[in-house]
């Protein structure tokens, strides 16, 4: 009993010494999803349209790229 309770306070001081690290690692993985579907939105805006979407305008925010 007592070396599981050693073992749970062993662990509980190596998950607060790496607590900033996997903050940070979860920013980088929301930040790094977000710049993946902008990127990507842009990418699809800028391709050839889908069936039905030939005649449909383009959004402001997008920027046009020159072929």
């Amino acid at each position: 009993m007592i070396l599981l309770l050693e073992t749970a306070l062993k662990n509980a001081e190596v998950a607060v010494e790496s607590a900033p690290y996997s903050f940070s690692l979860a920013t980088v993985g929301i930040v790094g999803f977000i710049a993946a579907t902008v990127i990507g939105s842009i990418a699809w805006y800028n391709s050839k349209r889908p069936v039905g979407w030939e005649n449909k305008e383009r959004p402001d925010i997008v920027p046009d790229i020159e072929k």
